[in-house]
């Protein structure tokens, strides 16, 4: 024989579609890694690897800012303000204005006065006329708050991507 025939014998041809084949054995739970500790991995076991362990920064991220003045983003008045605002929804769209991105922004000043820039999802928006009336009262209600002053303003315009990531899920747009 030449070499080219004996390389020819080196080939497996594949099986003819009427040849039957030996499937592989399928995967079983019962052949998953129990909870014997895995080799090279100390004494740790398959379930301790896979529990989601401690984030080192829930605590910093849950930490409350110190020496902040209460008017100011994280000062406590500033915040009750913003959870008052929160406490009102749109009445078509099942989301509260601030998480609707509607709040643009919330000015406390040293003396307890508030002053709250928002818009609305449209000029023609049924409750144009009483929603600004109603975030000045939920803001002026708000204990420590002198006053409180709306300033309704369409530039820039809202669009959804104003809301928050919250608002989007709620939505079922995430």
């Amino acid at each position: 024989m030449t070499e080219a025939n004996e390389k020819k014998r080196d080939y497996v041809a594949a099986p003819t579609p009427f040849e039957a084949v030996e499937k592989p054995p399928r995967a079983r739970v019962e052949d998953a890694a129990d909870d014997a500790p895995r080799e090279g991995a100390g004494t740790e076991t398959a379930r301790d690897t896979m529990t989601r362990k401690r984030d080192y920064l829930e605590g910093f991220l849950q930490k409350k800012p110190e020496n902040v003045p209460d008017g100011a983003p994280g000062g406590e008045l500033y915040e009750a303000v913003v959870a008052a605002l929160k406490e009102i929804y749109d009445p078509e769209i099942p989301v509260n204005i601030y998480d609707l991105g509607l709040i643009y922004g919330v000015d406390v000043d040293d003396e307890g006065g508030v002053v709250v820039t928002m818009t609305l999802t449209t000029p023609h928006c049924p409750v144009a006329e009483t929603m600004p009336g109603e975030v000045e009262l939920r803001a002026a209600s708000v204990p420590g708050v002198r006053d409180a002053e709306v300033n309704l303003v369409w530039d820039p315009p809202w669009g959804p991507d104003k809301m928050t990531d919250e608002a989007r899920l709620e939505l079922g747009m995430l």
